[in-house]
C-alpha cells in the first residue's frame, strides 16, 4: 500500500512500508517536461551535485560519510517517462533496526540527502568548475557511446525521426551539442529555478513510520523557496508523419528498425492486452519474430520489439545482413499480420502472459525494483498496483491480443546498411 503525503505545494512524497528487507530506499527527483534546451543540463545536474557539497567539498569526504553510515549509497537518477524528464538522487541504506545499539542512519542519512541537494559546492555564484567540466566530459562520453551501438544508435535515431513534433523523440541524456555549451553559472542557474519551480516526487521504501518520515523530509526542505510552477499533464503522440531513412555505416551488421503506432497507451483499458501482444509478437525467446524470422528462416542474427506505452508507440530492431533488408521487413510485417488475423496458438498465449507475470513478481523483490514501478507509474499517470495488473494481465484472451494486434499500424522505419567493414 502506497501512503501520500504532499509535503508543500507541488512536493509529494509517496512510502511503501516493506519490513523484508535490509535495506531501505529513497529517491528524489525534480520533474521536468521534456525540453531540448534544457535536457543535458538536467542529465548532467545530479552528476554535479554528487561531486561535493559544502560540509562534504570532494568525493573523499563523501565516500567517508556514507562509510559512517553503514556503507549506503548515493546515486544518480535521470529517467524520461512520456513527456517527462526526471532528475535527481537515489539513496539506498540500511535500515535502523539492524544497526549496532544507539546508532541511527535514516535521520542522518536525510540530513546527508539535503547537503547534498541544498548546499552544493560552489566559486561564487557557479558551480565548481572542474567539477563540472569533469561531469560533462562523462556525459559526452555517455551520450556518445551509443554510436559505438549500433543497435542501440539504430533505434534511437528510428524514435527521433518517428517523433518529429513530439518530445518523446529527445534523447533522455541529450545531445553532445547541448552538454558542450553548459557552462558552471548557467548550471547553476538552472539548478536554482527547477529546484524552486519543478513538480518534486520522493519516494520511501522501508520500515520506518511514513508520518515520521512525512515529518522529517518536511523540515529538512522546508528553506527552499518554493514558487511551483504547474506541470503540464501527458500527451499523446504527436503524430507529425511518417518517415523511411538509410544511412551508411562502417560495420559488419546492418540495422533493421520498424515503428508502429498504435491508441492503445498505458492509460486504456486493453494496456494488458497489449503487453501481452507485444510479448507473443516480439518480445523474448518464445515470441513469433524470434522463433519466426531468426531461427527457423535465419534472416537475422538478433531480433526483439519493444512497446513504449505512455505514447502508443512500438518498435522492432532486427541485427542483420545488409541483403536481407527486404526479406527480413517482409517477414515482420508478415508476423504482425498472423497475429492480426488470429493465428495464435494457445502455447503462444500461454508463454506471453506467464512472460508478463513472470516480470510482474519480481517488482516487489527488493526496494530499487519497488521505487523504480511506483514512482514511474505516478509520473505516467496510469497508477495501478502489481496485483491489479496481474489479475489484468491473467484475464487476457486470444481475443483481446487480436484486437490489440489489429490497432498497429506501420508508421516509420530507419535502416543502418553495413558497408566496407
Amino acid at each position: 500500500m502506497i501512503q501520500v503525503f504532499t509535503l508543500s505545494p507541488g512536493v509529494t512524497l509517496r512510502c511503501h512500508t516493506d519490513r523484508r528487507f535490509r535495506q531501505g530506499c529513497l529517491s528524489f527527483q525534480l520533474v521536468r517536461p521534456m525540453d531540448g534546451k534544457e535536457a543535458a543540463m538536467n542529465a548532467l545536474l545530479p552528476a554535479v551535485l554528487l561531486r561535493g557539497s559544502a560540509r562534504y567539498p570532494d568525493l573523499r569526504h563523501i565516500t567517508l560519510r556514507l562509510d559512517d553510515l553503514y556503507g549506503a549509497s548515493v546515486g544518480t537518477m535521470v529517467r524520461r517517462v512520456g513527456d517527462y524528464q526526471t532528475t535527481g538522487l537515489y539513496c539506498g541504506f540500511m535500515e535502523d533496526r539492524f544497526a549496532l545499539e544507539g546508532d541511527r542512519i535514516l535521520l542522518p542519512m536525510l540530513d546527508f540527502l539535503r547537503e547534498l541537494l541544498l548546499n552544493p559546492a560552489l566559486e561564487g555564484n557557479a558551480f565548481r568548475r572542474e567539477y563540472v567540466r569533469s561531469e560533462k566530459k562523462n556525459l559526452i562520453s555517455a551520450i556518445e557511446s551509443e554510436r559505438n551501438d549500433k543497435r542501440v544508435y539504430a533505434g534511437s535515431r528510428l524514435l527521433k525521426n518517428m517523433c518529429k513534433a513530439d518530445s518523446f523523440g529527445i534523447p533522455r541524456l541529450g545531445e553532445t551539442e547541448w552538454t558542450a555549451k553548459i557552462t558552471p553559472s548557467a548550471l547553476y542557474r538552472h539548478y536554482r529555478r527547477i529546484l524552486r519551480e519543478s513538480r518534486t516526487e520522493l519516494f520511501y521504501v522501508g520500515s520506518a513510520d511514513p508520518e515520521g518520515i512525512a515529518r522529517a523530509l518536511q523540515t529538512r526542505l522546508a528553506e527552499i523557496d518554493r514558487c511551483y510552477v504547474n506541470l503540464p499533464a501527458q500527451t499523446p503522440f504527436h503524430d507529425a508523419g511518417g518517415s523511411s531513412e538509410t544511412e551508411e555505416m562502417e560495420t559488419s551488421q546492418s540495422q533493421l528498425c520498424l515503428g508502429f503506432t498504435t491508441s492503445i497507451t498505458n492509460q486504456s483499458p486493453q494496456f494488458a492486452a497489449m503487453q501481452v501482444f507485444n510479448t507473443l509478437f516480439g518480445a523474448g525467446m518464445t515470441s513469433k519474430l524470434f522463433l519466426n524470422v531468426r531461427e527457423k528462416l535465419s534472416l537475422c542474427y538478433s531480433i526483439g520489439s519493444g512497446y513504449y506505452g505512455a505514447k502508443g508507440i512500438l518498435t522492432v530492431s532486427a541485427g542483420i545482413d545488409a541483403a536481407q533488408e527486404e526479406r527480413t521487413r517482409t517477414e515482420i510485417l508478415r508476423q504482425l499480420q498472423a497475429c492480426q488475423t488470429g493465428d495464435i496458438t494457445p502455447e503462444e498465449l500461454t508463454a506471453a502472459r506467464e512472460a508478463v507475470l513472470a516480470s510482474l513478481r519480481t517488482i516487489h523483490d527488493s526496494p530499487g525494483a519497488i521505487e523504480g514501478y511506483y514512482a514511474t507509474a505516478a509520473l505516467s499517470g496510469a497508477e495501478r498496483t502489481p496485483e491489479v495488473y496481474r489479475a489484468q494481465v491473467e484475464a487476457v484472451t486470444a481475443e483481446d491480443v487480436i484486437a490489440a494486434a489489429a490497432t498497429v499500424k506501420p508508421h516509420s522505419d530507419f535502416f543502418l546498411k553495413g558497408v566496407g567493414a
